[in-house]
């Protein structure tokens, strides 16, 4: 499927943007989103994060992913295809969470970008239910993408992530 995927790599960090598409593209895939269905990932510093989650979520603190849904459900206008919503990650934080964990870099962005588009698709990880459901979407996500579901426990100490509305 041909999803559009853009990749904001705002201080030109050193990242596998392809990688990222493709995390992004196998959430769509298995979830059967429509085609064409568009969703960006911005790769910024930590101010700006930190920006982010104290304006919209009352936390003043870098983290490692925001995500920020569109209008639910997603609608095509004027011929566009439907667009899910912002992912926003702090390169700097992700890279020092990855680096303490002894986890690959790019297999961790890849794993937020996998985790921020099902919160995009409406997944959440508020009760144990949800989490559940969310938590094995995301394996089947990492599996297709050869990312050791040890990289899980990780973000779960995290814990700072979420999402935004």
């Amino acid at each position: 499927m041909s999803f559009q995927i853009d990749i904001q790599n705002q201080a030109d960090y050193a990242l596998n943007a392809d990688r990222l598409r493709a995390a992004a593209a196998i959430v769509l895939t298995q979830q059967t989103a429509e085609p064409a269905t568009g969703l960006s990932v911005v790769v910024a510093d930590d101010a700006f994060v930190a920006g982010l989650n104290r304006q919209f979520r009352d936390i003043d603190a870098p983290t490692d992913v925001l995500s920020f849904p569109a209008d639910e459900p997603p609608v095509a206008e004027d011929g566009e295809p439907p667009y899910l919503g912002d992912l926003i990650i702090a390169y700097p934080y992700a890279s020092a969470q990855a680096a303490s964990a002894g986890h690959l870099l790019d297999d961790s962005l890849a794993l937020l970008v996998v985790h921020g588009t099902l919160h995009l698709l409406g997944y959440d990880h508020d009760t144990p239910e949800n989490r559940a459901a969310m938590w094995a979407a995301q394996a089947d996500a990492l599996t297709a993408l050869n990312i050791p579901l040890a990289y899980v426990p990780a973000l779960e100490e995290g814990n700072a992530h979420d999402h935004a509305e």
